[in-house]
């Protein structure tokens, strides 16, 4: 055999390259499509500057500057007011449930109390549990009440705007008051752990047998395809739950994270949750041929979860459309339970419709795999 090189040789192995590389569509096309998918997400999809944030209003006052001052509020592009409310007790209730980012509140005799010079009160109430997605529309606030009232405060009234600021604006960042971040990032890393490890863990079950073999034996046995995937299924969960002890520890001693609702609600979402993420790792690992399509195909569940949850960059920032695809991800519901548990103390009532998600995710999920199942090695 010649030691030189020789160009015959060389375009052979590429020839070849080629020939396999077109055999394996499935790793061909999470070859293109990770990029472009990634590329798609982070230039459309992601937006560090939130606008048209959804936003309650309690009008205690229906004068003239009061008005003025609420479209001023709506004209800034980042509130976009979506409900009228009555009471404090519904300004409260709409902010535990996540139905709004906002609560502005104007106070009776607000105009009356603007002309005489006593600066009334402006209150805005925030769902800080995400300080990124509060904290401009707050800044927006802050640098419009002067400008806002110009058109109004003229004539005899002009004196009232030469003050430093007409309106005292009083601002309660809920839930979050100091805007730490810790207290966001890290009951929300319980989410995006368990999904990454459990799916990738079980996509990998049913290939690794067929791979060493060991899939005539499963074979063999008097077994149903729901019997296998399940028996599959329940070791991960000890796994899952060991991870969520672990990370809710940390949270405590070493980020001092507050835990105000009730932890054993808690866990029992984490039991939906796991399920749900590894059925969709048992669906991989059933219509995957070998362990890479399985990584690869868990990698591509993963990164659109990542992204498109609100971990990462606020969820209503985002596009309507990818706001649409984040709702149907189970990670985009756990997130909004495991900080609403621990943050605002919800209670099952308060998070039973992201639940409900995530439990007819996990059903679909579970259900396709079943069916994909292969009772027969062809």
């Amino acid at each position: 055999m010649s030691h030189r090189f020789s160009i015959t040789r060389f375009l052979a192995i590429i020839t070849k390259e080629f020939i396999q590389m077109r055999r394996d569509r499935v790793t061909f096309g999470m070859m293109v499509g990770i990029p472009m998918l990634q590329l798609l997400l982070f230039g459309y999809a992601i937006n560090s500057d939130p606008k048209d944030l959804p936003a309650a209003v309690l009008m205690n006052d229906n004068g003239p500057q009061a008005r003025t001052l609420l479209g001023a509020i709506r004209n800034s592009s980042y509130y976009k007011f979506v409900k009228q409310l009555h009471s404090e007790d519904e300004a409260r209730e709409v902010l535990e449930h996540g139905e709004v980012q906002f609560v502005i509140t104007i106070p009776q005799d607000f105009s009356r109390d603007l002309l005489r010079g006593d600066k009334p009160a402006l209150l805005v109430e925030a769902d800080a549990t995400d300080p990124a997605a509060t904290s401009n529309a707050i800044g927006t606030v802050r640098t419009l009440i002067n400008s806002a009232l110009q058109n109004d405060l003229k004539g005899p009234l002009a004196y009232l705007a030469q003050t430093d600021v007409p309106v005292d604006l009083r601002v309660h960042a809920l839930y979050n008051p100091e805007a730490i971040t810790q207290y966001n990032i890290v009951p929300g890393l319980m989410g995006v752990v368990l999904t990454m490890t459990m799916v990738m863990i079980t996509a990998l079950a049913i290939t690794r047998e067929r791979e060493r073999g060991t899939m005539e034996n499963l074979l063999s046995m008097p077994t149903r395809p729901f019997e296998v995937l399940l028996g599959k299924i329940i070791p991960y969960m000890l796994v899952g739950y060991i991870q969520v002890v672990l990370i809710l520890v940390a949270a405590h001693f070493l980020f001092h994270v507050p835990m105000v609702g009730n932890l054993g609600l808690l866990f029992a979402a984490a039991f939906v949750f796991i399920a749900a993420n590894l059925a969709v790792g048992i669906t991989f690992s059933t219509v995957s041929t070998n362990q890479l399509q399985a990584v690869q195909g868990s990698f591509f569940f993963f990164l659109p979860s990542l992204l498109l949850s609100g971990f990462m960059f606020p969820f209503r920032g985002m596009p309507q459309w990818a706001q649409n695809i984040g709702e149907v991800l189970p990670l985009t519901h756990f997130l909004r339970i495991v900080r609403g548990v621990l943050l605002k103390g919800n209670t099952f009532t308060d998070i039973s419709l992201e639940l409900w998600h995530i439990s007819m995710f996990a059903i679909v999920a579970l259900i396709i795999g079943v069916l994909r199942y292969r009772r027969t090695l062809d």
